[in-house]
């Protein structure tokens, strides 16, 4: 099964492992990520972010990123949905944030649910 990331890859024209010869190229393949964090101390953190693996890292292990997560170590991943570019994925992430808890705890339930769904 294709990773979304080499699907993502193939249906803007590119192959996988493909050289890119201008950075214009590369930023077509960016992708965006907007996630929520549950911290130590049961509280939400909504982020965005083009690389989540080393996001999540700063956000448990590093002295730089987000204060607020830092006080509130250690964090878990609840949730992320991919965007196409950096404006939607802010413009997404601003949504999130002003939502209240219980919208956003829909939001992780409904997504669980339909991804248990999509595997059946």
């Amino acid at each position: 099964m294709k990773s979304k990331n080499s699907r993502m890859v193939a249906s803007r024209g590119f192959t996988e492992g493909q050289i890119f010869n201008t950075r214009s190229d590369y930023k077509i393949l960016m992708i965006y990520l907007v996630y929520i964090l549950e911290c130590a101390d049961k509280t939400f953190y909504v982020g965005c972010t083009n690389n989540l693996e080393r996001r999540l890292l700063q956000h448990n292990n590093s002295k730089s990123g987000a204060h607020y997560t830092k006080i509130r170590r250690p964090v878990k991943l609840l949730y992320s949905e991919t965007h196409p570019n950096r404006s939607s994925a802010l413009k997404r992430e601003a949504e999130i944030k002003g939502w209240g808890r219980e919208k956003k705890l829909d939001l992780i339930s409904k997504t669980s649910k339909d991804q248990i769904l999509s595997l059946i």
